[in-house]
């Protein structure tokens, strides 16, 4: 009975972020589904240090991420694009501007060409309209790694969709 309130209070929440994972709907709803029970298995985990919805959130990036690593095969990646040490800058910094001007199917082209934490980072930041505070809580890092992660990650993504 309990868990089918939290099933209902959550589950638009949860599906979004393993969209954010995932190559389809069906996918994500699979997701959805799996991190809802392992979320019944480990739900005494709870400590109460945050908000539940903090917490679930974390839960559910973790989740996904580890999904995404045990299923690299899935993700073959055809326009795969190297990125040499010596043309990629940390010190240009990429102004969000250019972010949300980026084209939408362009966009989600180069978002699966960077890696499921850059993409998990910029989706909770953009998308989600995460503070950078709440990235650290959720990705539990201070809040200047947070700051270096979303940067490499901008400009990253920045870089892969200037080559589409």
């Amino acid at each position: 009975m309990l868990f089918g309130v939290l099933y209902d209070r959550y589950a638009k929440m949860v599906y979004n972020k393993c969209y954010g994972f995932a190559f389809s709907q069906a996918e994500a709803e699979d997701l959805t589904q799996d991190v809802f029970l392992m979320l019944f298995i480990k739900l005494a985990s709870f400590k109460g240090k945050s908000k539940f919805s903090t917490w679930l959130y974390s839960f559910t990036y973790n989740f996904c991420v580890n999904y995404v690593n045990r299923n690299k095969q899935k993700k073959i990646r055809d326009n795969s694009v190297r990125m040499d040490d010596a043309e990629y800058k940390l010190t240009d910094e990429v102004p969000d501007e250019s972010i949300f001007e980026m084209k939408a199917h362009k966009l989600e082209k180069a978002l699966t060409l960077v890696s499921a934490e850059e993409k998990s980072i910029l989706l909770l930041k953009y998308q989600d309209g995460a503070s950078i505070k709440e990235l650290g809580e959720l990705m539990e890092i201070g809040e200047s790694a947070v700051k270096m992660r979303l940067k490499r990650a901008k400009a990253k993504l920045l870089e892969i969709y200037n080559t589409l």
